[in-house]
């Protein structure tokens, strides 16, 4: 079997896994569609400075819950940086906007 056989191979097989998974694949599309979305509204809510969980909640109208579910992730994958405190709370800052 030449290159050009198994590359058609596998186009094929990947075209069948495809079609038998669709229902899987829009499913996992739609999360992570949804899942931009609200990390899109947190960028825009965390702009301009340093700021607790409740703060980028209200800010973003989004449920604190979920703010910081999302803002930990964040965290874990350095898209976001713990710089401070304000009384019990720590404050998060987009780590493009924390001056090294």
């Amino acid at each position: 079997m030449n290159a050009k056989e198994k590359a058609r191979e596998r186009t094929t097989a990947l075209k069948r896994l495809r079609e038998e998974h669709a229902e899987t694949v829009a499913r996992t599309q739609a999360l992570l569609k949804e899942q931009q979305a609200f990390r899109k509204k947190l960028r825009a809510a965390m702009k301009g400075g340093p700021k607790t969980i409740p703060q980028i909640a209200a800010a973003s109208g989004l449920p604190s819950d979920k703010v910081l579910w999302h803002v930990m992730a964040m965290k874990k994958y350095d898209m976001v940086r713990e710089v401070g405190r304000d009384a019990d709370y720590y404050q998060y800052q987009l780590a493009e906007e924390v001056a090294e």
